[in-house]
């Protein structure tokens, strides 16, 4: 996959072409990804996502810099690219490109500068200036400017349509089987080590802090997760939680995310690694003292190593 940061200069043979965030690239995005690629393969020329950074609601929002968002565009070019795309057009969006109305950004960017012969949309797409290009908007501009337009049906489940929203609250609200059934993948976060109060050192279950890389990627939440640590391309099964510590901080508004790592020793301060989440074993609670809390943990241990090995 060949990425292209903004679309100047971009010499592509009349592509197929999709846009959106996607954020988390989710099951409910394959449908939209899957028809990109056959029709490309059809037509026998390219595809093209073109996607937007930073997130639009991040600009747009005044409390930008609290959301939270499943991808970080990292995460979203590997998953992209997993799916065989051919070129990423990635946008950078700020108050100025808001500001472009859907007509023109159709015909002066879609058309003129991307080169789309055929631009396939989701169920509920909008877009340009206060989201006011739909399927309606889409197709008068097509029969203009000689582009074919598709529209595809989400993926839906007993729930509802799959959407970003949908994950984002089944992961907040301890639902991680449900998460990552509609994400299609075990959900991730990526950080460094940072130094911690080795209050898990000292009960026999040393823990490794983590810092997230991002401080828009969502957390899920409050509880204990079996999961998978990569560090240095290897994975390591882990039970992790994320809280306040309760039995040992009074503090309500603190939150940490941090790992024991079975059977493993080395000194990773520093170090960057990933966590996906693989179960969720319990909700946080607070102890009356280390020692329940360190017969818990010893429950949550086997519990880990009977999910994970």
């Amino acid at each position: 996959m060949i990425i292209h940061d903004g679309y100047e200069n971009l010499n592509l043979n009349s592509p197929v072409t999709t846009l959106g965030i996607f954020d988390g690239v989710h099951r409910g995005h394959m449908a939209l990804l899957e028809c990109l690629i056959s029709r490309a393969k059809e037509e026998l020329c390219e595809s093209v996502v073109i996607t937007f950074s930073p997130h639009p609601r991040i600009v747009l929002e005044q409390n930008g810099k609290d959301l939270a968002f499943l991808t970080t565009m990292d995460e979203k070019v590997e998953l992209l690219e997993k799916k065989g795309i051919d070129h990423l057009v990635v946008i950078h969006f700020d108050i100025k490109f808001s500001k472009i109305s859907a007509c023109d950004f159709i015909k002066d960017i879609l058309v003129e500068k991307i080169g789309t012969r055929h631009l396939i949309i989701g169920h509920n797409h909008h877009f340009g200036r206060r989201g006011e290009g739909d399927i309606n908007t889409i197709q008068k501009c097509s029969e203009s400017l000689g582009f074919k337009v598709e529209q595809v049906q989400g993926f839906s489940t007993e729930e509802g349509t799959i959407s970003s929203s949908l994950i984002r609250d089944a992961l907040l609200t301890g639902r991680l089987d449900e998460a990552n059934k509609w994400l299609g993948y075990s959900y991730s976060v990526s950080g460094s080590v940072i130094e911690g109060r080795k209050i898990g050192r000292s009960i026999g279950f040393p823990t490794a802090n983590i810092k997230p890389d991002s401080q828009n990627k969502l957390i899920p939440g409050y509880g204990v997760y079996a999961v998978e640590v990569r560090i240095d391309g290897t994975f390591f099964p882990g039970m992790l939680s994320i809280g306040s510590n309760p039995t040992v901080n009074s503090n309500r508004n603190f939150r940490s995310i941090e790992v024991h790592i079975l059977n493993f020793d080395k000194n990773i301060y520093g170090k960057n690694i990933t966590v996906r989440f693989r179960k969720r074993l319990r909700d946080e609670k607070k102890f009356d003292d280390l020692d329940q809390l360190t017969k818990q943990m010893s429950l949550d241990k086997e519990d880990t190593l009977r999910l994970l090995t």
